[in-house]
């Protein structure tokens, strides 16, 4: 009887290279981002005459190629620091999995010592090995990226910024990434004028843009005459409606092509995109609330749970609007949320910034109350079964 995993293999796929549609493959060319790969390259380029970099800060949506341009430069940078004998060390930090000036310090300080372990030492004592680390006239570029998730941040910042004046030679240099538009608004003006030295703001890539960047995919990742170019034009167009995101147009093609896969079928085309959009809905949700900050996840929560346990608003006429909730109620409900899991309650002022963020994410539909209504207000409606949002969110804020 033949081995199971044997039998499996044995099986003609339409996959050349299943890594290379994966949202996690970086590709070697980055088409559209020619513009801001080369005005990273110039901020970062005065480290290798021995000189500080200004800090960065990036930002733009989910999918926008923030992270993957970064990396891209950075390993250029360290390639070429390397060939030419100069003192460049380049650290990336994910701030989701290291969130707070503690924990940062940790991670960063393990590239540079990494025989040592600092569990334990205070932060001061931490950074101070940072900073002998530096007098060795190294220059360091410190990526943070998910950078809003750094729970002490102003600390952080302010901390790392004023180490450069106790150091000669070398430097600390930071570059932040966000997802968050709206995040550095909140920053200390300290911080902010700190951190926001040099900005960049990276916009979504358009129906074109996605199609040309699925082609080059396609080429990659499946056997040739594989895919039909209807599916390459849907996937970039519901990209490009959703979000302008890359991450949700390469998705879509690769479980089109798992279910083109499962069915026998030897070429992927429209249809089983269309199947795929249902499919990939989950975890294109999944990875939009997972990239929120912890505030804003309590808003959407407070919004799940409402639209879990009312039935909506009833106009003076009789007229029901299932699903739809006053943005009062959800202010007063987030706050009880925010109590309950001991976080600081932002202003109302943040609060509306927050709602409409939701809504440019395409999370929440808002319209303004009309006739058969008391008083103005903003109404308030989920995008997405609000059962499986509230099941994300308990995920994510740890309930």
């Amino acid at each position: 009887m033949p081995n199971l995993f044997e039998k499996e293999l044995q099986k003609k796929s339409i996959f050349k290279d299943r890594d290379a549609i994966s949202q996690h493959y970086s590709p070697k060319e980055l088409p559209f981002r020619e513009k801001q790969i080369g005005e990273i390259t110039k901020i970062l380029s005065p480290s290798i005459k021995g000189k500080k970099p200004d800090n960065l800060f990036l930002y733009g949506k989910v999918g926008t190629g923030k992270t993957t341009v970064t990396g891209h430069v950075i390993k250029e940078l360290e390639e070429f620091a390397e060939k030419n004998h100069a003192k460049v060390s380049c650290n990336y930090v994910n701030c989701r999995n290291h969130n707070s000036k503690y924990k940062v310090l940790i991670k960063a300080t393990k590239k540079f010592f990494p025989e040592e372990n600092f569990i334990g030492y205070s932060a001061g004592f931490i950074q101070e090995k940072i900073m002998e680390f530096c007098r060795k006239e190294n220059q360091i570029i410190l990526v943070l990226d998910e950078i809003d998730k750094v729970k002490d941040l102003d600390e952080l910042i302010y901390s790392l910024s004023r180490s450069n004046d106790e150091i000669e030679k070398g430097s600390i240099s930071i570059i932040g990434i966000s997802n968050n538009l709206m995040f550095k608004e909140k920053l200390d003006p300290r911080t902010k004028s700190s951190l926001c030295e040099k900005e960049m703001v990276f916009p979504p890539y358009n129906a074109e843009e996605l199609r040309a960047i699925l082609k080059a995919r396609v080429e990659l990742a499946f056997v040739p005459d594989s895919v039909s170019d209807s599916a390459v034009n849907l996937a970039s167009a519901i990209a490009a409606q959703e979000s302008g995101d890359a991450r949700t147009a390469v998705m879509l093609l690769m479980r089109a092509g798992e279910i083109a896969e499962n069915s026998n079928s030897k070429k992927v085309t429209d249809v089983e995109v269309q199947k795929a959009k249902k499919k990939v809905e989950e975890d294109i949700i999944f990875n939009m609330i997972s990239t929120l900050p912890e505030q804003q996840q309590l808003v959407l929560k407070a919004i799940a749970v409402l639209s879990m346990s009312t039935k909506g608003i009833k106009k003076i006429t009789g007229q029901e609007e299932q699903g739809v909730l006053y943005s009062g109620e959800i202010y007063e409900k987030y706050k009880q949320l925010a109590l309950s899991l001991k976080e600081s309650i932002v202003s109302s002022r943040w609060y509306r910034q927050y709602i409409n963020e939701l809504e440019m994410y395409g999370l929440i539909l808002t319209s303004a109350s009309g006739p058969g209504i008391k008083g103005q207000t903003k109404l308030i409606k989920l995008g997405f079964s609000p059962e499986k949002i509230n099941s994300i969110l308990d995920g994510q804020l740890g309930k």
